[in-house]
Formats: structure tokens, C-alpha cells, sequence
């Protein structure tokens, strides 16, 4: 059985189905989504359908994104949040209002579901975003930094590639996992990238929301796996460029 884990969606199923199929992905396999399902391509509601019927088939964790967290809060009011219309929401409510109300509440309880970090048996980390607290996640104080902080991947990029754990001077956040896997801050808004590791935090947000693909990566082996840029699936729309 391989880990996979899924850097952020925003809405790209087409890609996501590309990628599974290039990773040649089976049931026998884990899928670690690490959020952000939602925000920036047309098919929000499609990709959310996806991610349902693949969980009753498949082996899967889900994390919550802070988009799945914006989207969930307006689906709960319909209230107008501007930042979120003007980050990838507008073409996730639109893509909402075409669907029933029975599929919003089908939806809801997905977003519900979603849990904030996974924690695996071989010390490995799996959160959208970060945390902030010295001693770990479970010392964090804020919940929401789980999938809205964005230190830890800007300590893991300003590290002096030359420490080691055991240094004095190497930051004690990072010394509790074996490795930590995250999205939330893409790689590359412009171009085509890869994930991209820094200490012992990967990156595999790769920018699917802007000009970049959709990376699945096996979390043993490093081998990874791309889909074309997504907008190149959806060549009508801006998506968050």
C-alpha cells in the first residue's frame, strides 16, 4: 500500500482525475488530501462529488483548507465575504447556486468531517498550513493555524541548509516529526513547479489555482506525479490569476 498524498485541488477535479490516473492509483492505496478542495476553477460542486464518491471507494484523509473553511461558512449563511469572492470564491458560489440544496447539506457534512492535521503511525505530519507552537500540534493554541499559518513553510525556506536537528540553533517546531507535508502557500503563482522540500517540510502546493499543475507525491518513495496546469483544463476562466 502507497501513501499519497494531494496538494491543494481548488476546484480542478479534471486535473485531479488526470493525476490519479498518470499515479495509476488503486484501492489499495492511501490518499492524503491536504485541502484547499475548493476556490478558483468552475467545478467546485463536481470536485467535492468526486472526493465523496472516491471516499467510499478508496482509503482516504481529508484536511481541512481555510478555503473549504470560507466556503462551509458561507454555505452555513450565505453571507458575503469580499476577501473570499475575491480569492476564488466568486466561482465557488456560482458554482453552488446551480446546484439542489440537498447537495449543499451533502457538502456541508463533508466540510464538517474535515479534520485539521492527520498524524500517521510513522511520525509523519499532514496539515494544510502549519503550526506555531514550539512544542507541537498538540500544544497549539489557535486551531485556525492549522490551516491558515504560513511560518512554518517560511522558517523551513530561511533555514541555513547547513544545520542538523541536533544543532542548539535548529528550530525546535521541527524536531517533533519525521517529516511534515503541507500546502496553502503555492510554490509558483506563474509557472509550472514541483514540490519542494525544505529541512524536513514538503511543499505540494503547486499552484493549481494559478498557472501550475496538480502534484500527487508518494510520501515514501518521493516519486511524484503532475497533472498538465490546470488552467489548461478550464481555458474559458482566470481562475485566481
Amino acid at each position: 500500500m502507497r501513501t499519497l498524498v494531494v496538494g491543494d485541488i481548488h476546484s480542478g477535479v479534471r486535473a485531479l482525475e488526470q493525476v490519479m490516473e498518470r499515479a495509476k492509483v488503486s484501492s489499495s492505496d492511501h490518499i492524503i488530501f491536504l485541502g484547499d478542495y475548493v476556490d478558483a476553477w468552475s467545478t467546485a460542486v463536481e470536485t467535492i462529488d468526486f472526493l465523496i464518491q472516491l471516499k467510499s471507494d478508496s482509503k482516504c484523509t481529508f484536511i481541512r483548507g481555510n478555503h473549504d473553511e470560507l466556503c462551509r461558512a458561507w454555505l452555513m449563511d450565505q453571507k458575503e465575504n469580499p476577501q473570499w469572492l475575491a480569492h476564488g470564491g466568486a466561482a465557488t458560489k456560482n458554482s453552488y447556486l446551480s446546484a439542489d440544496k440537498d447537495k449543499w447539506k451533502l457538502h456541508l457534512k463533508f466540510y464538517e468531517e474535515l479534520k485539521n492535521y492527520y498524524l500517521a503511525g510513522d511520525n509523519r505530519l499532514y496539515l494544510h498550513a502549519g503550526y506555531t507552537n514550539l512544542k507541537g500540534i498538540d500544544f497549539e493554541y489557535f486551531e485556525q493555524s492549522f490551516y491558515w499559518d504560513r511560518t512554518l513553510w517560511e522558517l523551513a525556506t530561511a533555514l541555513d541548509p547547513g544545520l542538523t536537528p541536533d544543532s542548539p540553533k535548529f528550530p525546535k517546531r521541527l524536531t517533533h516529526y519525521k517529516e511534515v507535508f503541507i500546502g496553502h502557500t503555492p510554490l509558483s503563482k506563474t509557472g509550472f513547479v514541483q514540490p519542494e522540500q525544505r529541512a524536513n517540510v514538503w511543499n505540494v502546493d503547486t499552484g493549481a489555482a494559478f498557472m501550475g499543475g496538480l502534484t500527487m507525491l508518494d510520501v515514501e518513495t518521493k516519486e511524484f506525479w503532475q497533472s498538465d496546469p490546470v488552467h489548461s483544463f478550464y481555458p474559458k476562466e482566470r481562475g485566481r490569476n
